[in-house]
C-alpha cells in the first residue's frame, strides 16, 4: 500500500506489510472507512527549548479489512504537519491477540541516490554515505540531503513498548530504506500499535533542528499531575567517591550556581559485578580508597540547596529497582543516572520506560546513559530529564563531528554531552575552551553535566575509575560563563548552520539571551544580527572567544559591549573554535 507520494516523486512510503509468526500480513486489504480529525494548539512545556510548542496537524484514520477475512482488520493513522508527516499502524486486539510481529516491511523509496549522515551505533562517529551504501542498520533520526534547499529526517517517535527500529538499505528497490527491528514484537504487549514513523522536511539543516519539537508532538501529553519536584540544572560529577570529594563538589556547585552533584560509578561496589548491592554504600576499592559517608554529603548538600544524583548500573537496577527507589527517596536523593541499560528489544524497551515511570512514582528524576536514544517520552514523563545516546566529550569528538551531531542526533531530543573544560582533550582533540562554551548553548540538555573530567579544589586525587586526563578546576574569569548559563529555554532560534561545518543558535531564558557559535575546519567570520532582541531596549553583551594567542596560553578572551536589536555582532572565529555570548538587559 502506498502511504504517501510527494508531488515531485521525491519520496514514496510503502507500508501495511508485516511478517507475523503465523503468516504474512500484506496484500488483500481494502479500505472500509476513513475518518478525519485535526488539532491546532500550543501546549506549555514543563521545560524545554521553547516554553510553548505549536502542535498543528490533520489526521486521517484509515480502516482496513482483509478481503477474505473481515476479522483481520487494522487501522492506519496518518498525520500531516507543516514540519512533516507521520504514520502508525494499529491492529485488532481480538484477532491479533496472540500474534508476534517478526518484521515490519515499511519502506521509504527515494527517486535518486541521495546522501545521508550515517551512524551505526548511538555513540559511534557519523559518516556521509549515499543511500545505496548503507550496508548496516543505522541510527535514527536519519538525515538525508536532496540538494542545497531540501533536507529530510526519517525517525520514530513514541517508542515505549515496541522494539527499536533502525534504518537499513532495502533490497527490494534501488535507493530504498527499510526498517530493522531490534527483536520480534508481541502485539499484545505493544498495545496493538506501532510507534510513529515520521519524515521531517526542511529547506535547511537548521530548519529541521528548529522543528525538533515535532517528535514530542507525536507523544502523549504529560501524565504527571505534580511536576514541582522536577528541576533542570547543571551537574558536576564526583569521581573520588569520598566524603571529602563530595563536600568539595557541593561547595563548588553552591559557589558556581550549579544545582546538582552526581556520585559516579563505584559508590556501592564494582558496577559490573552482579553481587554489588546498590542499597549499601560500599566503595569499589579499584576506584577509591574512601571513606565515603554518603548521608553526610547529602545532608551537607541540602544545607547549601544542592541536590544529589546517584549513578546505578543496569545490573543493580534490574534486580533492585523496586527496593532502591523508596530507599533513595528516604536518603534525600533527587535523581538517578541509569547506566549501561539494555536497549533495542521489545522486552528491554518496555522495561526501561517502566523504570522511568517507577522513578516518577518516587519523585525521582532520571538520566539514561549509553545507547538509549530518545523518541519524545520526556513529554509524557518529564522526569526523564536527559539521555546520552550521543558521541559526547567522553569520546573526544572533533568539532566537525559535533556539528554533525547537532543537526542529526539532536533532532531526537536532549543529549547528555559530558561537557569538558580543563581536561587536556579540550585543547588536544576538540579545538579549545571557547568551543566548549558554545556547545553548552548549541547542544540542549535539561541536565547539563559540566567539567566532566575536572575536579574542584579540595577534592582528593582520583586513584581509579573512568576517564583520563582528569584535571583540577582552576580559578578563571571564564568560569563566569558557566556560572550564568541556564539549561532550559523559553525560546530558541537556529540562526544558521551547515552539517559538519558551522552553526549559530540563539536561546532565550527569561529576559536574557544566550548565543553559541561554532565552526569546524576553516576560519570563519561570524556576523550575527541581534534582531531577536526587544526593540528599544539596551543590553550588555559579554562575548567569550579565543584568539590564536589564547589557544597557545589556554585562555579565553572576554569582551563586553552595549548592544541593541540593530546591532550586528561580528567575530573572526579560528578553525575548530567557537564563542559564547551572554546578553542581559541593562
Amino acid at each position: 500500500m502506498d502511504l504517501f507520494t510527494s508531488s515531485e516523486r521525491l519520496l514514496q512510503v510503502k507500508g501495511a506489510k508485516f511478517q507475523l509468526s503465523d503468516g504474512a500480513l500484506s496484500e488483500g486489504f481494502k479500505i472500509v472507512g476513513i475518518s478525519k480529525k485535526a488539532a491546532s494548539e500550543d501546549w506549555e512545556t514543563v521545560y524545554g527549548e521553547k516554553h510553548f510548542i505549536p502542535n498543528r496537524y490533520t489526521e486521517a484514520i484509515i480502516k482496513l479489512e482483509k478481503d477474505k477475512d473481515p476479522a483481520q482488520n487494522m487501522e492506519l493513522h496518518c498525520r500531516v504537519y507543516d514540519e512533516g508527516f507521520a504514520f502508525r499502524y494499529s491492529f485488532d486486539s481480538v484477532f491479533f491477540d496472540k500474534s508476534w510481529l517478526k518484521r515490519e516491511l515499511t519502506r521509504f523509496d527515494f527517486d535518486a541516490d541521495y546522501e545521508a549522515w550515517v551512524s551505526e551505533k548511538a555513540q559511534s562517529a557519523y559518516r556521509k554515505s549515499p543511500i545505496s551504501e548503507i550496508d548496516k542498520a543505522c541510527e535514527r533520526p536519519l538525515v538525508i540531503q536532496r540538494n542545497e534547499n531540501s533536507y529530510l529526517a526519517l525517525g520514530e517517535a513514541a517508542l515505549v513498548d515496541f522494539a527499536r527500529a533502525k534504518f537499513i538499505k532495502s533490497s527490494d528497490k534501488d535507493y530504498s530504506i527499510g526498517l530493522d527491528l531490534g527483536s520480534e514484537v508481541s502485539l499484545k504487549k505493544a498495545s496493538y500499535q506501532t510507534p510513529w514513523r515520521f519524515v521531517m522536511v526542511g529547506q535547511s539543516p537548521g530548519e529541521l533542528l528548529a522543528h525538533n519539537y515535532f517528535v514530542q508532538n507525536l507523544n502523549n501529553p504529560n501524565q504527571l499531575e505534580d511536576v514541582s519536584w522536577i528541576k533542570p540544572g547543571k551537574v558536576i560529577r564526583e569521581v573520588s567517591l569520598t566524603t571529602q570529594g563530595g563536600k568539595a563538589c557541593v561547595d563548588f556547585a553552591a559557589e558556581h550556581q550549579m544545582q546538582y552533584i552526581e556520585f559516579d560509578a563505584g559508590w556501592y561496589g564494582p558496577e559490573y559485578h552482579d553481587e554489588s548491592d546498590a542499597s549499601t554504600i560500599t566503595v569499589d576499592p579499584n576506584r577509591s580508597p574512601g571513606p565515603l559517608d554518603l548521608q553526610e554529603v547529602i545532608d551537607y548538600a541540602k544545607s547549601k540547596n544542592v541536590g544529589v544524583i546517584l549513578y546505578v548500573n543496569r545490573r543493580a537496577l534490574e534486580k533492585q529497582l523496586d527496593d532502591i527507589l523508596p530507599l533513595y527517596k528516604s536518603w534525600g536523593i533527587q535523581g538517578l543516572k541509569y547506566g549501561f541499560v539494555n536497549v533495542g528489544t521489545q522486552e528491554w524497551t518496555s522495561w526501561l520506560h517502566n523504570a522511568v515511570r517507577k522513578a516518577a512514582d518516587h519523585e525521582m528524576m532520571v538520566d539514561i546513559h549509553d545507547e538509549y536514544r530518545p523518541t519524545g517520552y520526556s513529554r509524557t514523563y518529564p522526569n526523564l530529564m536527559t539521555q546520552e545516546g550521543i558521541r559526547g566529550d567522553e569520546e573526544s569528538p572533533s568539532v566537525e563531528q559535533t556539528l554533525i551531531t547537532l543537526f542529526t542526533r539532536m533532532i531526537a531530543g536532549g543529549g547528555d554531552y559530558t561537557n569538558c573544560f580543563f581536561a587536556d582533550r579540550v585543547v588536544n582533540d576538540m579545538g579549545g575552551k571557547a568551543g566548549q562554551m558554545a556547545k553548552t548553548i548549541l547542544l540542549y540538555s535539561p541536565w547539563q553535566f559540566l567539567y566532566w573530567y575536572d575536579r574542584p579544589e579540595g577534592s582528593p586525587n582520583k586513584t581509579g575509575g573512568a576517564g583520563k586526563n582528569d584535571a583540577f578546576i582552576e580559578g578563571s574569569d571564564a568560569l563566569r560563563f558557566y556560572d550564568q548559563i541556564p539549561t532550559v529555554w523559553d525560546d530558541t532560534k537556529v540562526l544558521e548552520g551547515e552539517i559538519g561545518e558551522y552553526a549559530t543558535i540563539a536561546r532565550r531564558n527569561g529576559d536574557s539571551w544566550y548565543v553559541g557559535s561554532l565552526t569546524a575546519g576553516t576560519e570563519r567570520k561570524v556576523n550575527i544580527p541581534l534582531s531577536f532582541l526587544s526593540k528599544g531596549n539596551v543590553y550588555e553583551a559579554e562575548v567569550f572567544y579565543q584568539t590564536k594567542q589564547d589557544l597557545l596560553d589556554n585562555k579565553v578572551s572576554i569582551d563586553k559591549m552595549e548592544v541593541t536589536n540593530e546591532t550586528v555582532l561580528s567575530r573572526d572565529l579560528l578553525a575548530n573554535s567557537g564563542m559564547g555570548v551572554i546578553i542581559h538587559e541593562k
